[in-house]
């Protein structure tokens, strides 16, 4: 399977650390809250937490503390499929492909619900064919792009299509939700909204920079589960996430590669380039130190959390764009991101 055209796309409004906090601490649910939230949340938004600033599909902050489940599921269902489209759109012209050349298409997102599911939105937007092989995948929260890519890797293999258009879209502001536990109010703090998308094909395009998956694990750990995981409540996604994340991460992280690289015989020093999911800061520096990582090794993903915060499942698309804008250097790629379940992917590129 190879990598032919990558796109993202993000919300027009990006926000700041500062303008956040302002926000939080001007609305009325700063009232509601205890005085150790009010801690938590001036921590995480006037510290160095490795985010500078957030894309959200709010066009005023005071937007974002409007928290009931109609509002949050028209939130979703007005940018979900803009910002999946605009993402294939970028996918496909840079492929050179046009809408009828696709036959499959993968949709990922934990961020809301439709019935039809997201391919139907996007079917329609993207003028892709009325007989394309179309899949909903939900609840694979931030580890879904992986999983993604796989499924386009069998319907390759298996001969169905012949190029599957892969998308993953997050709008992490219609899973908003507010209370005194510290793991929701960091969770706030953290995520962005955006859209990756790519076009994964059965031959490699000879116009662009050759990239090549080649070998793929996965680990599930249902004993985890209730480590990080979303919670319905209230009739709105109430997002759980604990102290052992960045360790649980790091460690489940650290089991996929060595499958990988036991099952292809390559070396990690043979790794040129690292495409993770970032998570968060203290994910990062638990991957750099369980993995002997430098934080140049980490670069990518450190420089997309700090611009765009955590996208969930679109991240590792805007960490693999930034790689191949750099022109980083050939070899051997490590592609890899966990989250709900707990689970861990990773797939090993060769890029040319």
């Amino acid at each position: 399977m190879f990598v032919n055209g990558l796109g993202t796309a993000s919300p027009s409004h990006r926000y700041t650390k500062a303008e956040c906090w302002k926000a939080f601490r001007d609305s009325e649910w700063f009232l509601k809250l205890d005085r150790r939230s009010h801690m938590i949340a001036e921590t995480v938004l006037t510290k160095d937490n490795g985010i500078d600033s957030r894309s959200l599909a709010l066009d005023s902050l005071d937007d974002v503390f409007r928290i009931d489940p109609d509002t949050l599921h028209s939130r979703f269902l007005a940018n979900a499929p803009a910002l999946g489209s605009s993402a294939g759109k970028k996918a496909l012209r840079e492929a050179g492909l046009a809408s009828r050349d696709i036959d499959g298409l993968v949709v990922s997102t934990c961020t809301g619900y439709l019935c039809p599911g997201l391919t139907s939105y996007l079917v329609e937007s993207l003028g892709l064919r009325s007989d394309i092989l179309a899949f909903d995948l939900v609840g694979q929260g931030c580890a879904a792009a992986l999983p993604n890519w796989r499924l386009a890797d069998a319907l390759l293999f298996a001969g169905s299509c012949q190029n599957v258009l892969s998308i993953c879209v997050e709008v992490s502001s219609a899973a908003m939700y507010l209370d005194n536990d510290p793991g929701v109010l960091i969770s706030a703090c953290l995520f962005g909204d955006g859209a990756g998308a790519a076009v994964l094909s059965k031959r490699p395009n000879a116009t662009r920079r050759r990239l090549e998956w080649k070998a793929f694990a996965s680990l599930i750990n249902p004993a985890q589960r209730d480590a990080l995981l979303f919670q319905t409540q209230g009739g709105m996604l109430r997002n759980v996430l604990t102290r052992p994340v960045p360790g649980l991460a790091a460690d489940h992280a650290g089991q996929v590669l060595r499958q990988v690289l036991r099952e292809t015989g390559v070396a990690q020093t043979d790794i040129a380039a690292w495409i993770m999911h970032a998570g968060g800061r203290d994910v990062l520096i638990a991957l750099q130190d369980q993995l002997q990582l430098t934080s140049d090794d980490l670069r990518y993903s450190a420089n997309m959390l700090r611009e765009h915060g955590n996208m969930s499942s679109a991240f590792v698309y805007f960490v693999l764009q930034a790689a191949l804008r750099d022109d980083a250097a050939p070899g051997w790629w490590w592609m890899s991101a966990f989250g709900a379940g707990f689970s861990c992917h990773g797939a090993l590129l060769e890029a040319a």
